[in-house]
């Protein structure tokens, strides 16, 4: 499918959603110390809602792709869980290991946000149809296995999941079964609106201080997502399309 296509189909379905999963809304009040463990794959409707809290408390978590024919992380869910079921979230910093996407939900706004989750992420139904609808506009991506080579380190994943720049990102990364650590760079304040490159702010942009985006910024001289790290090659790299072409032609079988 042409890259473009893919995004612009990413666009129509993060509207659908109405941009849930763009912005902080609700910073955690406490980072967990280990990281976050996802089991989930991109397609499911019920992750997503996962992944969009994600975002929205700005936690980051590691991923661990289980796309439909997946033998890599399948047998985790299964070992930990009890069954393949997902989402499916680990938490070893309290021993708490979870199924149902509301539950998880309320778990991470309770134990990181140290609030009630919000009325609008409560409405179950309608953002579970909506979520659904979403998932139909992928066409499929981010749902199968594809033959892969598994990478020795974990790759690393900055982005946030309404982006229609990152999700043919992570829909590969899902696919070729490859894990990473996923950190969150919601948008967090006005001047942050607005597509890669080009932000509300008149002027000088400058993101918040002490902010995740102001951190990255230091880090890369650039405010753009998806950006992704590879230890095991070295390669750092911005732009949808080219960390496509490259974990394609690195991993694919």
């Amino acid at each position: 499918m042409n890259h473009l296509f893919k995004v612009a189909l990413a666009t129509a379905a993060s509207t659908l959603r109405g941009w849930q999963g763009m912005v902080v809304t609700e910073p955690a009040a406490v980072q967990p110390e280990k990281p976050l463990k996802l089991y989930e794959f991109e397609s499911c409707p019920y992750c997503r809602l996962v992944r969009e809290t994600l975002t929205e408390l700005a936690l980051d978590a590691d991923i661990y792709p289980c796309p439909k024919g997946g033998t890599r992380f399948r047998a985790d869910v299964l070992e930990l869980g009890g069954k393949a079921q997902f989402p499916f979230l680990v938490d070893d910093n309290t021993g708490v290991k979870l199924y149902e996407s509301a539950d998880i939900i309320e778990y991470l706004y309770t134990t990181y946000a140290k609030r009630a989750v919000p009325l609008r992420v409560k409405a179950a139904l309608p953002q579970a149809v909506s979520s659904l609808a979403n998932s139909a506009l992928g066409l499929g991506a981010g749902t199968h296995v594809r033959a892969s080579k598994k990478p020795e380190q974990m790759l690393t994943l900055y982005s946030f999941e309404a982006s229609p720049f990152c999700r043919p990102v992570r829909e590969v990364l899902c696919e070729l079964e490859i894990p990473y650590h996923l950190v969150n760079l919601g948008k967090e304040q006005f001047a942050d609106m607005g597509v890669n490159g080009v932000h509300a702010a008149v002027g000088e942009y400058n993101p918040v201080k002490g902010g995740k985006r102001e951190q990255f910024m230091a880090k890369t001289n650039k405010m753009m997502v998806p950006y992704l790290e590879d230890p095991n090659t070295g390669k750092a790299m911005f732009e949808s399309k080219a960390i496509v072409e490259y974990l394609l032609d690195t991993y694919g079988g």
